[in-house]
């Protein structure tokens, strides 16, 4: 398992036309690129999903939970979603500046 630690806000996206919102971390930079790596190597690929996305397993403080990060275009990096129930444990909102761990 590899492991790649960042640190970055907490942010909101909500459409237009719909009520609820969604909440990420943007992982850019050097543990973007490891992720990257992770993810295309042979013995990672079945971990590849839909959109380009990859399942990991996400850490923020005493919280860890499965998921999967999808390709920003914008950054060149990921999009980690961080569900309600992993902000309510650790306290978090919108802007907080937030270090995660994703380990794949």
């Amino acid at each position: 398992m590899e492991d790649f630690t960042t640190t970055t806000p907490l942010w909101r996206w909500q459409s237009a036309t719909a009520p609820a919102a969604w909440f990420f971390l943007t992982i850019a930079g050097e543990a973007a690129d490891g992720i990257r790596f992770a993810a295309m190597s042979g013995q990672w690929l079945d971990k590849r999903g839909g959109f380009g996305s990859a399942r990991v397993a996400a850490t923020i403080g005493d919280t860890r939970w499965n998921t999967s990060v999808f390709p920003h275009r914008e950054s060149g990096g990921w999009l980690l979603p961080v569900k309600a129930a992993v902000r309510k444990a650790e306290g978090l909102a919108e802007g907080d500046e937030v270090t995660v761990t994703v380990s794949l």
